[in-house]
């Protein structure tokens, strides 16, 4: 079996923790800049400004190492992905939500395996039942997908043994699918990404605005000797 840091990788983890750190930095910020307009308190404001701006030089900085860290991140991932198959079992209850999500991903992209559903020739459960099984979240019968995980079992294998090939899967591996999926639904993600970028700003330019008014209220209040 995997040990836990076999199903991880450093670019992972460091993705995983900034995304950590910027969801809480989002709550305390949030949670902040009520309270300084409320209070209309110039300092809590000052902070609201400054943790917008990080998240914002966050989210470039995340940005620019996933465009130019992508055939690291790529080859990493397909470790991680080929090992999950390679040990995939059902009734593995400590890696149930991990399998879940794979198995999530081969059904709605309708792709098996990483690069392919040869893959799973390499699945120890599959290897000691002759290949007479496949995973259900791969076929491309709806009667399997009714399952939705674990492994089903071929109609009539020939001679007891099988290969991939006489599985009812699809052919397609899941990087090919995934990048697909990402090519055609690129602009509503960077439609997303700039509307929140846009609102971060419109954020920033309020927070400096309500300081400035404040600090002219203050001015005005001050006794002229």
């Amino acid at each position: 079996l995997l040990a836990p840091t076999e199903m991880s990788s450093p670019s992972l983890k460091t993705g995983a923790y900034i995304l950590i750190g910027v969801g809480a930095l989002t709550m305390l910020m949030g949670f902040l800049g009520c309270l300084g307009a409320v209070n209309e308190i110039r300092c809590l404001l000052g902070l609201y400004f400054t943790c917008l701006m990080i998240i914002l030089l966050a989210q470039i900085a995340a940005a620019l190492v996933i465009y130019f860290q992508k055939e690291t991140l790529k080859v990493e991932l397909s470790g991680i992905v080929v090992n999950l198959i390679e040990n995939y079992d059902p009734l593995d209850e400590d890696k149930r939500n991990l399998q879940d999500a794979w198995d999530y991903v081969q059904t709605q992209i309708a792709c098996c395996g990483w690069t392919g559903p040869k893959e799973w020739e390499n699945n120890e459960i599959l290897r000691n039942k002759s290949n007479t099984e496949y995973p259900c979240s791969c076929s491309n019968r709806s009667k399997d997908l009714m399952e939705g995980r674990g492994f089903c079992s071929l109609e009539d294998p020939l001679n007891g043994t099988a290969t991939y090939a006489d599985w009812p899967v699809h052919e397609q591996g899941c990087m090919d699918g995934v990048e697909e999926w990402l090519k055609d639904n690129l602009g509503i993600i960077l439609g997303v990404c700039t509307g929140v970028a846009v609102i971060e700003l419109l954020g920033m330019i309020l927070s400096i605005s309500l300081c400035k008014n404040i600090h002219s209220e203050d001015y005005t209040k001050v006794p002229k000797s």
